[in-house]
This record gives structure tokens, C-alpha cells and sequence, in this order.
């Protein structure tokens, strides 16, 4: 006997596999011809494959109350591929959402070519050639900024990874270099292809040439002699941080701009991309990314504030443990962190609190914080424990926050879950900087505690590569309006 139960599902699913794999085609087209980066509820499907196409529509179910069908999405696609659109983001979901609430009528092509009349002129980048960046130094975050640039160089990006500049040139470096980047504990393989030129002192990763350069300090690099020019680098070493000492960058040949990928000193800026990036003044050349923590943490107590007035407050992190710290018990100049990392939960110091204040002068003074490092090896928790200006409800806040994630200017910055089964590890390669966990957050009274996931390494280094864009005058307008 037939169950066609069975049959009904399977068949379902194969025909969403088939929408999607049409799908494919299409965004890519888009992304190389045109520069448009589509998504579906800010989860960026570019470079992504069947089922990950599948599960960002799916994810919309947790957002908008209802799941969105790739069959549906599909003709928008379509339509958007008959068009002359330039650069943008442009969220495929949003715009399924609203042709299906359309009450005017409008024929689908009709729709989307009045939503999107606004880029449909065929303009190109608004660079004419590609921009050089440098990464001065190659740990954990140059890796990850590695990874993400070359995927994006791909196809209609205009970041161009030309250097890596690491010290002490030992035999044997290079390959070993690049099997550090093929091959990730956490983050997987490397998408893609590694060829090591030892001839050139490169590897060719997806068909980027990268050289890798050697320097003792800042000034030591000459990047003109390999024909790179105005360059941004991003120093990922934390090394030096303030003025002065980020300076040094500035007197190697080809560079122009810098990026300290670690909370920047004395009057160096501190920004959070989508709170005040705006704020940096024309001609600067130096500035910070800030911590990660800080990345996580900022959008959320923005968005906070703004609706329910922060009187203060108190921040406890639970993050990762990181490569500062010891594999087994020996010295360290901090206290406690020469305690094993993988052994053991380790208080120590942040400077969460003092980093909010110098991107958010409102809340300067008003919150505490704390870190507890915590025995994984990626993706943080923030715990924010708030006093509000006035009485609240759990679903009130979640509502609200919910709504952020949705459609808001931070909504590239603040996700959002409301899974029971949630864990840490779910949120390893995430690119959004901080995820709300509904479901964990507390309200009694004006007492609020928010708990928010942040993957310390990918998640930051996604606000990284938002800040370089932003700098190089490369960000992209976001549609729907």
C-alpha cells in the first residue's frame, strides 16, 4: 500500500531542491555582473549552496512568523535578473513579503521594477579598480579576514587581498602558512583552492595571488615594490594601539589607511559599524574595530536605550578562550590566565564597560562589567543584566528586538533565535555580531537580563571587512527601502 503521506513530502522536497538549484544561477549572475549581494532576511545567499538557500528561507519561520518558499521567491529573482540593476544589497525575502501583501494589484514585474527603480541604471562600482589591503599579521582573525576576502573577491567585490605580513622568515613558511588557511579546527575547510608558489613567496587562493611578506616592524614593509598602492591594512596583531604606534603603518611604502583589529588607545576611534561609523571624520587614517565583545554587545544596548532608557547596568562574558592564554598551567604575566584554557573557567578582566562608553557617550559611566573565559575554543555569550527607565515584559522586549532584527539599521548587526535546543556551537560561522536568545531573556519589573551569542572570531571579523568597505567607499545602498 502506497503511503502517500510520504510521497508528498518527499515530493515537496524535491521540488524546493529544484527552485533553489534555479536560484544559483541567478544570484551568482547577479553578484559577478552586477554587484548585487541578495539575501533573504539579512542571511546573504552568495556563494551558497542548495540547502543553504533552503534553510535562509527557512529561517524566515522564526522571524516573520511564517516560512517563506523558495517558489515563491523564485519569480523575484527572475524578475530582478531582467533588470539593469547597479551595486546593492537587496533582500529577496523582504520583497516576497511585500508582493504578497501587495494590495495594488501590480503584476510581479511590475512590482519589482518599481521597488528597485532607484538602482535599475546600470551604474558600476563606484571604484574603478579594486582595492589593495595588506593583513599585518596572520592569527586566528587574519585567517578568518583572509577567508572572507577572497570569497568575496570572487565575484563582483572590489577588495583585493594583495599581502600578508607576518615575522621572522623561517624555511618552510609559506606552505605552512597556507595549511593554516586550507584547514581550520573550527571553521572548517577553506572553500576553495590553494596553490603555494614558492617562487613568488605566494599562494594563489582562488585565484588571488597573495604574497606573503616578512617585517619587523610597521615601517620595514614596502608594499609599492609589488606594485600595491594606497593600500588599507589591517593590523590584526594588537601589537600597537595607539596613535603613535599605528602610525609606524603609515611609512611603509603603498600604505594609506589603517584598521586595528583590537580596542584602539587614547584617541584613536573606536567604531561599531552600524552605531557610529558615520562618525569617522574625513581624512582619518587610523581607526579601531574595537573587541568583538564590543561588536556583540554595542547594537543591542543601542537599541535598548534608545526604546527603554538604560539607567545602568552590568555586563558578565563568557568567551572563548583565546590564544593569550596557556594550553597548560605556566606563567603569565595577567593573573589567572596561566591556567590551563582548556581546563578550566578563568575570571578575568574586560574592558567591555569602558569600550560602550567611548562608543556610546550616553551610557559612559552607567554599566560594569566582568569575563569569565570559558573552556571552548569559539562563539562567546554576553549576559546583560540592565536596570530599564520603566517597567517591561519579556515579550515586549522580544517583540521589540525581534522587530530589530527584521528591519532596522542594525538589523545586519542583531539576530535573533527563539530555539530551546540553542547552544554554542549552533553559532559558529555566524556573520551578524550578536544573536538575542529569546527565549533565555528575563524581565521582572524595570530589571531586564538579555543573554547574546557572538562567534568572536567570524562575526567580528564580518564587522571588520563592513568597516573596510565602508572606508574604501564601498558600501552598498540596502533594498527594499
Amino acid at each position: 500500500m502506497r503511503d502517500l503521506k510520504m510521497e508528498s513530502y518527499s515530493n515537496d522536497w524535491r521540488q524546493r531542491e529544484e527552485a533553489a538549484e534555479s536560484m544559483i544561477p541567478l544570484i551568482g549572475e547577479l553578484y559577478r555582473n552586477h554587484g548585487v549581494v541578495t539575501t533573504v532576511y539579512g542571511h546573504s545567499l552568495v556563494h551558497g549552496s542548495t540547502i543553504d538557500i533552503l534553510k535562509a528561507h527557512r529561517f524566515s519561520r522564526q522571524i516573520v512568523q511564517d516560512e517563506l518558499s523558495a517558489f515563491t521567491s523564485l519569480p523575484i529573482l527572475q524578475a530582478m535578473s531582467q533588470l539593469n540593476l547597479s551595486p546593492a544589497r537587496i533582500d529577496i525575502g523582504k520583497l516576497t513579503t511585500m508582493y504578497l501583501r501587495n494590495e495594488t494589484g501590480a503584476s510581479l514585474d511590475t512590482f519589482v521594477r518599481t521597488e528597485l527603480a532607484d538602482i535599475n541604471n546600470g551604474e558600476k562600482m563606484t571604484l574603478a579598480a579594486p582595492q589593495d589591503v595588506v593583513l599585518y599579521g596572520f592569527g586566528r582573525i587574519g585567517r578568518t579576514l583572509a577567508r572572507i576576502l577572497i570569497q568575496r573577491s570572487s565575484g563582483g567585490g572590489r577588495l583585493r587581498l594583495r599581502a600578508v605580513v607576518v615575522r621572522n622568515e623561517i624555511r618552510g613558511d609559506l606552505p605552512k602558512r597556507a595549511s593554516l588557511l586550507r584547514r581550520d579546527s573550527v571553521h572548517g575547510s577553506f572553500k576553495g583552492t590553494i596553490i603555494v608558489n614558492e617562487s613568488e613567496n605566494a599562494f594563489i587562493a582562488n585565484g588571488n595571488m597573495i604574497r606573503l611578506l616578512y617585517a619587523d616592524s610597521p615601517e620595514q614593509a614596502d608594499y609599492s615594490r609589488y606594485g600595491i598602492q594606497n593600500a588599507i591594512v589591517l593590523d590584526n596583531t594588537g601589537v600597537w594601539r595607539d596613535r603613535r604606534g599605528l602610525e609606524r603603518h603609515l611609512k611603509a611604502e603603498g600604505a594609506a589607511k589603517i584598521i586595528l583589529t583590537a580596542p584602539g588607545k587614547e584617541e584613536v576611534p573606536n567604531v561599531v559599524y552600524g552605531v557610529n561609523n558615520h562618525a569617522i571624520m574625513d581624512g582619518e587614517k587610523i581607526v579601531s574595530a574595537a573587541s568583538c565583545t564590543t561588536n556583540a554587545i554595542v547594537p543591542v544596548l543601542k537599541v535598548m536605550h534608545d526604546r527603554f532608557q538604560i539607567e545602568e547596568g552590568h555586563i558578565e562574558t563568557c568567551h572563548a578562550y583565546t590564544n593569550d592564554q596557556n594550553l597548560i598551567d605556566n606563567y603569565h604575566k595577567k593573573s589567572r590566565r596561566g591556567r590551563g584554557a582548556p581546563l578550566n573557567m578563568v575570571i578575568t578582566e574586560t574592558g567591555a564597560a569602558e569600550a560602550v562608553g567611548k562608543v556610546l557617550p550616553e551610557l559612559s559611566g552607567r554599566l560594569t562589567a566582568n569575563a569569565i573565559r570559558v573552556p571552548t575554543p569559539n562563539v562567546s555569550l554576553a549576559i546583560l543584566h540592565l536596570t530599564l527607565n520603566e517597567v517591561s515584559t519579556v515579550r515586549e522586549v522580544n517583540n521589540y528586538l525581534r522587530a530589530i532584527s527584521l528591519d532596522s539599521p542594525l538589523q545586519g548587526q542583531i539576530d535573533f533565535t527563539s530555539s530551546p535546543d540553542a547552544v554554542s556551537s549552533d553559532f559558529i560561522g555566524t556573520l551578524k555580531t550578536g544573536i538575542v536568545d529569546s527565549l533565555a531573556t528575563i524581565v521582572s519589573g524595570n530589571r531586564c537580563v538579555l543573554y547574546v551569542w557572538y562567534d568572536n572570531e567570524f562575526g567580528y571579523s564580518h564587522q571588520v571587512i563592513r568597516i573596510l568597505q565602508y572606508i574604501a567607499g564601498l558600501e552598498l545602498p540596502a533594498f527594499p527601502r
